[in-house]
């Protein structure tokens, strides 16, 4: 993804870089490979947008959501999701107190800047179903009462795509909220060499201990801002728009993307534009950004499921079948 700049960006990046180089080197301090985890993770807190990490165990999903967690000064909580987990236990509950003789609210872990679910797919249709408000509106509706979360606020959720047993599959309505669904695979033999020495060497068990916070919660909003604006070209919003619309017509695909994910689309690639050191958005942002947000939104027909293809292998063919604007 990285890229040789040779011009001078239209816009002062360089507090953007440096945030950006920052958080990515503590994160490396603990994290060997996985870097497209790694970026796609950073390019989702630019564009404020939720994140869903799917693969086996011990791939380092949990601990990449735990340490871009701690290289931020906010609020951070941790929600394992199980299968008796209920909405109150997420958003929190109206609670009565005695002394004033009111119901006062409880606010649930939600509440807070960076939200890592554990296993999201555990728990049942009626927990998945309490984070379809707070994920898109930012806020918890309690007895009609809106309850505003604070800024940013970032939901990071895992999912093991082996095991089924005990597990939910997730509605299509709450996928459609996340910005990415990062695959992570196993590691290379030389990265898993280095992951045994780095574990051999290892003094404390704390292997968060070697993070430190680099970013405020005010200052992430403030990158984010900058993203936003980024210039992108009128052609490029036609790609972006073609390409999803083709999802829509494709026969191998019984159900495509909403406008979503074509928001989705321009809002990552100008968060990619940013990490390679630009101010405007090339096509080579959105191929790029195109699988990770289209993979979990569209269903494919159950002939070609059948068949073994995947969601990847037909935005591949979709890619290839639309003209790259010059």
């Amino acid at each position: 993804m990285e890229e040789v700049n040779t011009f001078e960006p239209r816009t002062d990046l360089s507090a953007v870089h440096t945030a950006i180089a920052a958080v990515k080197a503590e994160m490396a301090k603990v994290i060997i490979g996985q870097q497209q985890m790694i970026d796609l993770l950073v390019a989702g807190l630019l564009a404020n947008g939720h994140i869903l990490i799917e693969g086996v165990p011990g791939v380092a999903k949990t601990l990449a959501a735990k340490l871009l967690a701690s290289t931020i000064d906010a609020k951070f909580s941790r929600i394992q999701f199980t299968p008796d987990l209920m909405p109150a236990d997420v958003l929190g509950t109206s609670i009565f107190n005695p002394q004033s003789k009111e119901f006062e609210y409880k606010k649930g872990p939600i509440f807070g800047n960076i939200i890592l679910i554990d296993e999201i797919n555990r728990a049942p249709a009626k927990t998945q179903a309490a984070l379809f408000e707070v994920m898109e509106e930012r806020q918890i509706t309690n007895d009609g009462v809106p309850h505003f979360l604070n800024q940013p606020f970032m939901v990071i959720a895992t999912q093991n795509p082996i095991e089924q047993e005990g597990t939910y599959r997730l509605p299509e309505a709450q996928l459609d909220r996340f910005l990415f669904k990062i695959e992570v695979k196993y590691p290379q033999v030389q990265e898993e060499v280095e992951i045994l020495k780095a574990a051999n060497l290892q003094k404390s068990a704390h292997v968060l201990d070697k993070v430190e916070s680099v970013l405020t919660a005010t200052q992430v909003q403030d990158l984010q801002t900058q993203v936003r604006q980024v210039l992108l070209d009128e052609k490029l919003l036609q790609y972006i728009a073609t390409l999803v619309n083709e999802t829509r017509h494709n026969p191998s695909i019984y159900l495509g993307a909403s406008p979503r994910a074509s928001i989705a689309v321009m809002n990552c690639a100008k968060a990619i534009a940013v990490m390679n050191g630009r101010d405007f958005v090339t096509p080579d942002d959105v191929v790029y950004v195109l699988p990770h947000i289209l993979r979990h939104r569209i269903m494919l027909t159950p002939e070609r499921e059948m068949e073994g293809i995947t969601p990847d292998d037909i935005i591949g063919e979709i890619l290839k079948a639309v003209a790259v604007p010059r």
